[in-house]
């Protein structure tokens, strides 16, 4: 009784608290006349800005197009988008004949001043097609077919090299891509400008490089329009980290033209600064991106605008929790077949983690993950731990099929199920005649010699000679593969003896696999850790995922989201988000903590991870496009009012804190071990019913949410937006000018081999 009451007075404080602070905090001068989020202490946004004469054009070669990131950013957002401006957002993207027959229904176009510029482009010798991305919003697209235009590369080559200076060198087929749809997308664009009958106020948003050549068209071509390039990644910092250097502690030291020209990607390079130097609005998804940016392009980001998701909360509190259940019991179904005649470790005491997205070994922290997996396999052997890891490895390469072994295992699974459910039905079928007959059966006649034949073939046929496979699919490259490569050095060949397992899946995840037939969503949300310990992630959408699905992650503090998450959480590892230090520690000193997050969650008892499962997915809000699309949405608007300054005012306060909001440590006792009251996670039943009195989970839900904090309001300068670097944690090393020169790099060699 005592506590709850003392639990009720905390929340009845906590209200009056954050009342006396909101009273204080000025409006935000944007448009929008619902509120955009649920997130408590956001105000809504009540200063009109009319856009009812202007037009948005959003271009990118991810529209319709699967080919990256940039996809489920414009996938996701479009819903948001739509309902702002309506009838009056277009898509623009290149059209592709086979995700076109998908993923668009073709129709004319309804806006009057669209239909004549299509017409006339089409009578000129282009193809426009015109029609509806089937997803959420249904937005209109704009597609243009850049094979159909390949005559005019070589004039439209010399006319950017006359007008700009950047040469596009005949061999890059990617490059010549990005002249075509630029040199089309510009010219849609300032022909849409000539059909309008009175003078337009046309606003395209373009992103990347891909899709910036259009951008400094319309500036040398001084087209009205106002004009966004959002960077989600420079070129050059992408190819200077996979080359493994010493990135973040080098980054304004580096001859960015001799660095793009040794890579033979100056002029894509030329295109991608060109474009961010010519916009009216320059913005990158996340703060240590615009540092990036600031060094490599010269120009720091107006806005910063992190990436989203279309976030839906469920009905019952729980049901997400179910849904784990689920798909947990579906990869367990994989786990039987792929490790048949070895399965000798208990399911219910395994744990499944993965590491997912594009095949950058060093990038996105693969190299550390073996490293850790390793170093965790010793300290869970030593300390006879009854947990088991299963660590995936979901990453596309280059493969030829599926491996025979690994076929092998679903089919023999399959065949054992059959065996067993034949045995089942007539033990079933004996059981209740004898039970019809008013008798207690027999055990020892309920199986004859048939049944025990049947089950001893089918054991000797579950025998297996080698170890499991590592890998599900034939590599074309299996000697020089990196991942392969590290685990061969390391020795994780999913023996018996090893406490961790490791299955390398290089291909996406589709429900139409005969191998492990479970769409991405489904394979997440059955996992129980996600883990991306990247060296170079200017936003990350996978712990973003996870962490909407209600599944704890590991990020680092060179990532985008892991910035967001430190800066609006003032506790993340309590809340299932851990934050790996890779700025301010070497690669050894990294790893070992990584480790440590590991371990420490392989110490977790199972209602300790439904704990934190249910503290993750509180989180979803704060990605949810109904909050972060306020960012986009100030770009724009600061954009029409530098293009057009006699018709769009934009003056946003200045900020007084750039903080963010920040959720307090959880009220009741964390999760980890490291930080619980417990010194084994081998509690006994009295301290798990003391365990259920101190914790009630809608009380401290509602103490989350009541203790959210809205100091500031957002930054939205006209200024650039400076780069401040999280701070150290308590128990880092010392900062980066102390380290030597090679403390963050990011290189495989320079890891340990030591497993203690």
């Amino acid at each position: 009784m005592d506590r709850l009451i003392m639990a009720l007075l905390t929340v009845i404080g906590t209200t009056l608290l954050y009342a006396s602070e909101c009273n204080g905090t000025a409006k935000m001068p944007l448009a929008r006349s619902l509120s955009v989020t649920s997130l408590s202490g956001l105000d809504e946004w009540d200063e009109e800005f009319d856009l009812e004469d202007a037009v948005l054009f959003e271009i990118a070669w991810e529209v319709a197009n699967k080919v990256g990131g940039i996809y489920t950013v414009i996938q996701t957002k479009a819903r948001l988008t739509s309902e702002e401006w309506g009838e009056n957002y277009f898509l623009v993207g290149p059209y592709l004949e086979s995700n076109v027959r998908t993923q668009v229904e073709l129709i004319e176009p309804t806006n009057p001043a669209l239909k004549r510029t299509i017409d006339k482009m089409n009578a000129s010798g282009c193809k426009v097609y015109f029609g509806r991305w089937l997803i959420e919003g249904s937005p209109y697209v704009v597609l243009l077919d850049v094979g159909f235009t390949a005559w005019s590369l070589d004039q439209w080559k010399s006319e950017l090299w006359e007008s700009c200076g950047i040469g596009v060198p005949w061999f890059d087929r990617e490059a010549n891509d990005a002249v075509l749809f630029g040199f089309l997308t510009a010219w849609l664009l300032g022909e849409f400008a000539a059909q309008c009958e009175e003078p337009p106020h046309v606003l395209a948003h373009f992103h990347e490089w891909l899709a910036g050549l259009g951008l400094v068209l319309c500036r040398h071509r001084q087209l009205p329009v106002a004009t966004i390039f959002t960077t989600h990644a420079t070129l050059l910092g992408r190819y200077l980290c996979a080359g493994n250097v010493d990135f973040y502690n080098k980054l304004y030291k580096f001859n960015l033209d001799k660095e793009a020209g040794d890579r033979q990607i100056y002029h894509r390079y030329c295109l991608e600064r060109a474009a961010a130097r010519c916009a009216h609005v320059f913005t990158t998804v996340s703060q240590i991106t615009a540092h990036e940016a600031e060094a490599l392009l010269k120009r720091k980001p107006d806005i910063v605008t992190p990436n989203g998701l279309n976030v839906k909360k469920f009905s019952a509190v729980h049901e997400f929790q179910n849904l784990h259940a689920q798909s947990k019991a579906r990869i367990q179904e994989f786990i039987r077949g792929h490790f048949y005649g070895h399965l000798d470790f208990n399911l219910d005491k395994c744990l499944f983690l993965f590491i997912a997205g594009r095949y950058e070994f060093s990038n996105k922290g693969a190299d550390i993950f073996l490293e850790a997996l390793a170093r965790l396999n010793y300290l869970l052997r030593v300390n006879h731990s009854e947990v088991t890891v299963v660590a995936f490895f979901i990453m596309p390469a280059r493969t030829n099929n599926f491996n025979v072994e690994t076929l092998k295992g679903q089919a023999i699974r399959k065949q054992l199920w059959d065996t067993a459910h034949t045995v089942k039905e007539k033990f079933g079928n004996k059981l209740y005649e004898s039970l019809l007959g008013g008798q207690l059966p027999d055990v020892s006649k309920m199986l004859d010699k048939e049944d025990f034949t049947m089950m001893k073939r089918a054991i000797f046929g579950s025998q297996r000679q080698c170890q499991p496979p590592i890998c599900t699919h034939n590599m074309l490259e299996d000697s020089s593969d990196p991942i392969l490569t590290c685990i061969r050095r390391i020795g994780l060949f999913n023996s018996s003896a090893d406490r961790v397992k490791v299955i390398f899946h290089p291909e996406f995840l589709s429900s139409t696999s005969p191998l492990l037939p479970m769409d991405y969503e489904e394979f997440v949300r059955g996992c129980h850790l996600g883990v991306f310990p990247s060296y170079y992630e200017p936003w990350g959408y996978t712990p973003a995922e996870c962490t909407v699905m209600g599944i704890p992650s590991i990020s680092t503090n060179l990532s985008g989201f892991g910035c967001f998450m430190e800066e609006h959480i003032a506790d993340p590892s309590a809340y299932g988000i851990y934050i790996l230090d890779r700025r301010y520690r070497g690669v050894d000193d990294s790893c070992n903590q990584l480790t440590s997050f590991l371990l420490q969650f392989c110490q977790q008892s199972r209602r300790q991870r439904i704990i934190q499962r249910n503290r993750t997915e509180r989180l979803s809000e704060l990605l949810d496009w109904r909050y972060l699309g306020r960012f986009y949405i100030a770009a724009r608007h600061m954009a029409l009012a530098k293009a057009f300054p006699d018709t769009f005012c934009y003056d946003p306060e200045e900020p007084a804190s750039t903080q963010g909001f920040r959720y307090p440590r959880p009220a009741s006792v964390p999760p980890s071990p490291a930080l619980s009251r417990h010194s084994s996670p081998h509690h006994s039943e009295a301290e798990d019913e003391d365990d259920e009195e101190r914790y009630d989970e809608d009380l401290e839900a509602e103490k989350d949410r009541m203790n959210i904090r809205q100091p500031f309001s957002l930054p939205l300068r006209k200024s650039s937006l400076p780069f401040s670097p999280p701070p150290p944690a308590s128990d880092s090393i010392s900062p980066p000018s102390s380290l030597p020169t090679s403390t963050t790099s990011s290189q495989p060699s320079s890891l340990s081999s030591e497993k203690n």
